[in-house]
């Protein structure tokens, strides 16, 4: 067991309750068997103590957090123009790696950084706690440095044999609703992450798709699939973490050692931190809820990144990836004025 000093973690969850935890945290391999625990990894889920038990538990709700932290200002950051080229590299290897049959989707990930004037953190979380539904604050605070963020997308909640998970993949801009709703592209884009979960999940228990609808978030707009199951029997929070963690809105297509190999080296070289994408949750009592941790702003010291990824499949165009990277992290610095 290792402790944590001067951390602070917090969720936002669906039902608009926040839950917050103070440091410092003593981090274990499981959960413990009761009280309340945070889980916080990285993307190759390569951190072997990733459940975070606080010192201190807060419980408050949304709306309040929002005016607590409302005498916060906003976070100014001096933001670097971002060269194409390197993510043009990268496009090129992965149409080749489609091309080859080794991926059908894959998501890499594009990082623009700034630097704040002073020490962000309090702004951050204030900005981000701001944001109410259909988003899910969170966040972790660790000496200087962190990351925050308002995610749309639930990786997973678990209360009991009860599942409800989503499928959250295509993206466009709000005045672009009527075309994006018929974009052939966009919805086989969807459909392979609609369609891994339910082929991942099915024989666990009645599982339940709805129907696929359009999800509004300001100047973005994605494709929405809910998926409920009863499960057959209980199931640990790290079985399912395993299962599901990455989803194809996130990671590649099929998901095999050597796919996930190409792409933490694809987010590595285009200036990735490594727990976007990942699962952040919480541990409650036997109940446990997980978000995609995305839309978000990670810091070290005045240091600032705002990462943001895209789906790539055989239709992709780059012009239109890149404007998509671009629409995504213009949304988060939205978060921050």
């Amino acid at each position: 067991m290792t402790h944590t000093q001067e951390s602070l973690a917090w969720l936002a969850r669906r039902n608009g309750s926040v839950v917050i935890g103070h440091g410092p945290f003593e981090a274990r391999a499981e959960p413990p068997a009761e009280g309340v625990a945070f889980y916080i990894q990285d993307f190759a889920m390569r951190d072997g103590l990733p459940w975070k038990i606080p010192r201190r538990v807060e419980r408050t709700t949304a709306p309040e957090l929002a005016t607590r932290m409302a005498g916060e200002l906003p976070c100014h950051g001096h933001w670097q123009s971002l060269d194409a080229a390197p993510f043009f590299g990268v496009f090129q290897e992965v149409m080749a790696a489609i091309q080859a049959g080794i991926f059908e989707k894959t998501v890499p990930v594009v990082t623009e950084t700034g630097r704040a004037g002073q020490a962000p953190g309090p702004a951050i979380l204030a900005a981000m706690c701001r944001q109410g539904e259909p988003l899910q604050s969170y966040g972790w605070v660790e000496q200087g440095a962190g990351f925050a963020g308002a995610t749309p997308e639930l990786l997973f909640s678990l209360d009991g044999h009860r599942l409800e998970t989503m499928a959250l993949a295509g993206t466009a801009r709000c005045e672009d609703r009527d075309v994006f709703a018929v974009d052939e592209k966009e919805i086989r884009e969807h459909e392979y992450v609609a369609q891994t979960l339910v082929s991942k999940l099915l024989h666990l228990g009645h599982l339940q798709r709805h129907a696929r609808e359009i999800l509004e978030l300001g100047p973005i707009v994605h494709f929405l699939t809910l998926i409920d199951v009863e499960l057959h029997d209980t199931m640990a929070p790290d079985d399912l973490l395993q299962r599901l963690h990455p989803t194809p809105a996130l990671g590649p297509l099929p998901r095999t050692e050597d796919t996930m190999e190409l792409l933490l080296e694809w987010r590595h070289r285009l200036g990735c931190p490594p727990q976007f994408g990942a699962p952040f949750g919480l541990w409650d009592d036997g109940r446990f809820d997980a978000i995609v941790a995305i839309r978000g702003v990670w810091w070290q010291g005045t240091d600032l990144s705002i990462p943001a990824g895209c789906g790539i499949i055989e239709a992709s165009r780059l012009v239109n990836e890149w404007r998509e990277l671009r629409l995504k992290r213009e949304a988060v610095k939205r978060f921050l004025c």
